[in-house]
């Protein structure tokens, strides 16, 4: 299924084998991508949306073959995608660390957003749609911050993204992250629960603080190296996906990640530039999950980029 780049007459859409399950609601929402949430919503109570000529509720369950009508609409026209000249775009092809029919996973560049907007002209998902001109659906599993690097999910059919969204909610997908964190770690600290508040400042900057009004959130936690007591390298495995949970709650520990612009302390930061610290210390280094059409377990690792190891090179040494 391709979007909608005009709604100026009434179009008729047969719904695919693939898309079969998905609710009319956010079939619509993909669909015309650029017309507001609310405006989709006043459609379909309206009636004006139908289905095999009937009208139907926005959690309406679609079915291969269906025929959908859908109004004369508004659409916000789409950003052009980004060369796939451009080094920068053309580099992801060296990032893609597994791919098949259904699915890819790709060492997302520390410094690179996963898709753009807020004056990025594009991220990643723009990028590889670039790259892959004929994939009909590319879309993102999962997210990492800008400034995270490491494995990241994309979905190349909605029946994947379905299916890898369900792995998520019943925590049967596994995301291990390597963090360097100041101070030294202490052994018996396996475990990391505190709820998570987000809030959005006037700015639209995301900030997370532990609030016992917030999320319930766990991340487990295993020393992989030590640096003296000045530093200490951690494998976090977050049980639950909220917004900047590994940052916010390694802080909380008294252990926020080198780096951290956000969450960090600039004095270990400063302590760290003779070594070579020049990006946040927080790299997605191994993902495994059930693929959602074979049922094979698929494990794909990630090498952190150079200035990652370097890093740690340097403290090795200056142990």
């Amino acid at each position: 299924m391709s979007t909608a780049n005009n709604t100026a007459t009434v179009q008729y859409v047969a719904v695919e084998p693939d898309l079969a399950g998905q609710r009319i609601d956010n079939f619509l929402r993909t669909f015309l991508k650029g017309v507001p949430k609310s405006l989709i919503y006043r459609v379909l109570r309206k009636g004006e949306v139908r289905v095999n000529k009937k009208r139907i509720k926005p959690d309406y369950k679609l079915q291969a073959g269906d025929e959908v009508r859908i109004p004369p609409l508004r659409v916000a026209e789409e950003k052009a995608l980004p060369n796939a000249n451009l080094s920068q775009v053309s580099r992801l092809n060296d990032c893609v660390l597994y791919e098949d029919d259904y699915l890819m996973v790709v060492n997302k560049p520390a410094g690179l957003a996963v898709h753009g907007g807020s004056g990025l002209s594009f991220g990643l998902i723009e990028g590889l749609r670039a790259l892959r001109p004929d994939a009909r659906f590319l879309e993102l599993v999962h997210r990492l911050d800008r400034d995270t690097s490491g494995c990241i999910l994309i979905a190349k059919k909605r029946s994947a993204l379905r299916g890898l969204h369900e792995a998520l909610r019943e925590k049967t997908m596994q995301k291990d992250y390597l963090c360097l964190v100041r101070g030294d770690w202490p052994g018996n600290k396996k475990v990391i629960r505190a709820p998570l508040l987000k809030n959005t400042l006037q700015s639209g900057e995301r900030v997370v603080r532990v609030d016992t009004e917030g999320k319930a959130s766990e991340t487990r936690f295993k020393v992989e190296r030590r640096f003296g007591g000045l530093a200490t390298l951690v494998n976090a495995f977050p049980v639950t996906g909220r917004t900047h949970q590994i940052r916010v709650h390694t802080l909380h520990a008294g252990h926020p990640i080198a780096g951290d612009d956000k969450y960090g302390d600039k004095d270990f930061d400063t302590r760290l530039k003779d070594a070579g610290l020049a990006r946040l210390m927080l790299h997605a280094w191994h993902l495994s999950f059930t693929h959602p059409n074979t049922g094979d377990a698929v494990s794909v690792t990630a090498k952190p980029d150079g200035s990652f190891a370097a890093l740690l090179a340097q403290l090795e040494k200056g142990q």
